[in-house]
C-alpha cells in the first residue's frame, strides 16, 4: 500500500513538473514571436514612431541653422538634433519625445535658451 502511495505520489509530481517546463517552452515561443514581430515592425517603420520633437529654429538661411544646432548641442549635450529642409526653410529640431508631457518637461528648460522653441508632432527615433 505504502508503496503504491509513494508511486502514484512520484507520478503526479512529474506530471507537474513536466507540465510546468512545456508551459515555460511555450512562453519561450512567445516571447520569441513577439521579439520578431518588433523587429519586423521596425524595419516597416524604419524605426520611426509618432510622437514629439521641440522646433528651436526655422529659416532659410542653412548656416544660421547649424550654427542654432551647434549651440544647442553645446548647451544640452544629451539631447539629440536634426536640422531638415521643410521648404523654403531650415527647421532645426530636437529631441525624441514619445508623449506630449515628456516633451513639454523639456520645452521648460530649454525655452530658458531658446525663447521661441515650440513643441511639434512628427516621426520620432524608438529607443530600445
Amino acid at each position: 500500500m505504502i508503496q503504491r502511495a509513494i508511486k502514484i505520489g512520484l507520478f503526479v509530481v512529474f506530471t507537474v513538473l513536466i507540465g510546468h517546463v512545456r508551459a515555460q517552452n511555450s512562453n519561450q515561443i512567445k516571447v520569441d514571436q513577439l521579439i520578431e514581430k518588433k523587429a519586423e515592425y521596425h524595419k516597416l517603420t524604419n524605426g520611426e514612431m509618432d510622437g514629439y520633437r521641440i522646433k528651436i529654429h526655422f529659416g532659410i538661411d542653412k548656416e544660421v541653422a547649424q550654427n542654432v544646432r551647434s549651440k544647442f548641442s553645446t548647451k544640452f549635450a544629451d539631447v539629440g538634433t536634426n536640422v531638415e529642409y521643410q521648404q523654403p526653410n531650415f527647421v532645426v529640431l530636437v529631441g525624441d519625445y514619445k508623449t506630449k508631457l515628456e516633451a513639454f518637461e523639456a520645452l521648460k528648460k530649454i525655452q530658458v535658451e531658446f525663447s521661441n522653441a515650440f513643441i511639434v508632432k512628427g516621426k520620432i527615433r524608438a529607443k530600445i
